[in-house]
């Protein structure tokens, strides 16, 4: 049992993939930290499927639906913690290189360039990237992970001019283990979505400020695994994995040894539509009329390994601890999930939250000064994240005007036609950016930095070289261009009358 005077240096609640990350990046910069999670640890061995199955993964809403570990994360992993990479090889992840998701009329033209070798991502289960990570930071002689640890509320020393965090209370199953309180100099929240740290700073009158909006969709998973011998359908066609009908988004999440899974996210007031997807054996049939998914559900090459199962609450969310460049509370921090969510349905949320963690190191290993520290966490926050942040934000307005649109039987850059000179531009240079990144190299590494996370949001568009080459395509006109944007599915009606009859 921990006494009183027996401090941790840094105490970090929750051992998902944001605080076993913070775990990790403060042990590279020499920094010891005591991670707290509320699970029991992985199933022993190299299983993926008893790690998927059978890991009570309670603390962790999203452990079970697809992930994308795109090239921000990718090459972290790559520079810095090569051992780990090669334990997810080891597990079952697989690279799939830049060339390899390139559109088919790149392919015969492509030629590699300086930059391409950081276009790359890690395709696995959520769950074998995180029992890969967990077994990396229970190496670590700087890292203690506590498991089955549940944390009640946070100890703060309210004497001074700015309340000061002194620690953790814990339940009392867990102190029963480690006594009512643990005590820490720094405390950490990564407990991810579902955050208890403002509920208890505002049980002692402390109040953050908080953005906060709604996404207006459902989103559901189901998994499946290829038969044996039976090979993936071909990337880069002209029915893409992922895309949006405009009522229902979609796409294909490939795995390790054969598995995938599959999305699909409808806007809340679509009932018909909601209730389907609810039905794994309606999921299917919905898959099997998209193109686009058809050939990962073609019959006789797959089984199906769980229901159709969805998550909800699907938001943006930013929370600020700086209150007029002060701290709300001294030497607290919160990172990933805890502190800002975008939605899932981009699949950026592990590599924003392994992003902020390294942030986070880097300025508790270079100053002391909890004022100084919460600024510049704050300050490299908001231009690391914030873009990244905003462009979700944005797409998720997009869906949201175009899934309203559908259901009042228009599409959004038809409803009642373009109303000013500048959203026919949008939409022309929309369509002119889609296909030039079809057909274009220079465009479509461009887009795809983006896509991974390498730059800010659309800065490739910046380059004057790109700027010219889209125009080039806007003067070819909207019709042909349209073409490389329109996404190959059912029309909502059909869809819909589809559903009605008896499967």
């Amino acid at each position: 049992m921990q006494s009183q005077n027996d401090a941790v240096e840094r105490l970090i609640v929750g051992g998902g993939i944001a605080g076993l990350s913070t775990a990790l990046a403060l042990a590279h910069a020499g920094l010891p930290a005591t991670v707290l999670e509320r699970d029991p640890p992985p199933p022993s061995g190299e299983d993926g499927d008893r790690a998927f199955f059978d890991w009570p993964r309670r603390g962790a809403a999203q452990f079970r639906h697809p992930h994308a570990f795109l090239g921000l994360l990718c090459n972290l992993l790559e520079t810095r913690y090569p051992a780990l990479l090669e334990a997810l090889y080891a597990a079952g992840a697989r690279r799939v290189d830049y060339q390899d998701m390139l559109p088919v009329e790149l392919r015969e033209v492509y030629r590699p360039e300086e930059g391409d070798e950081r276009l790359w991502v890690l395709m696995c289960r959520r769950a074998i990237l995180e029992t890969q990570l967990r077994r990396a930071v229970e190496a670590l002689p700087e890292v203690r992970l506590l498991s089955q640890v549940h944390v009640e509320g946070l100890r703060l020393d309210t004497s001074g001019a700015r309340p000061r965090v002194l620690g953790v209370t814990l339940r009392r199953d867990s102190a029963e283990r480690y006594g009512p309180t643990l005590d820490a100099e720094v405390v950490i929240d990564a407990s991810g979505r579902t955050s208890k740290l403002p509920r208890w700073l505002a049980a002692q009158g402390i109040s953050i400020s908080e953005q906060n909006d709604d996404a207006e969709i459902v989103y559901y998973t189901r998994h499946y695994r290829r038969l044996p011998g039976v090979e993936e359908p071909t990337r880069g066609g002209k029915d893409p994995g992922a895309g949006d009908l405009g009522y229902l988004k979609y796409g294909v999440f490939p795995g390790d040894a054969g598995n995938f899974a599959i999305i699909l996210c409808v806007h809340r007031a679509e009932q018909a539509l909601h209730e389907a997807v609810t039905d794994s054996a309606r999921f299917d049939a919905i898959c099997s009329r998209i193109p686009g998914l058809a050939p990962w559900l073609e019959p006789g090459t797959f089984e199906a390994r769980t229901e159709a199962f969805g998550i909800g609450d699907i938001r943006s969310v930013w929370r600020h601890y700086l209150h007029q460049g002060e701290p709300v509370v001294d030497n607290l921090f919160a990172v990933g999930d805890a502190a800002l969510r975008t939605n899932p349905l981009y699949g950026r949320g592990c590599s924003t939250s392994v992003l902020h963690a390294h942030i986070l190191a880097d300025v508790l290993s270079s100053d002391d000064d909890p004022v100084r520290r919460a600024r510049r966490f704050d300050e490299r926050t908001e231009a690391e994240l914030r873009p990244i942040f905003q462009a979700s934000l944005t797409e998720d307005r997009r869906g949201i005007r175009r899934a309203l649109a559908a259901m009042e039987g228009s599409i959004v850059e038809r409803a009642d036609g373009p109303r000013s000179l500048k959203q026919r531009f949008t939409l022309a240079f929309g369509d002119a950016l889609a296909a030039a990144a079809r057909h274009n190299l220079r465009v479509n590494r461009g887009m795809m930095r983006t896509v991974n996370l390498l730059e800010p949001p659309g800065a490739f568009l910046k380059d004057w070289r790109t700027q010219a080459i889209i125009y080039g395509y806007m003067l070819r006109g909207r019709p042909r261009n349209a073409a490389a944007r329109i996404v190959r599915g059912p029309e909502r009606g059909e869809l819909l009358d589809q559903l009605a009859q008896p499967l």
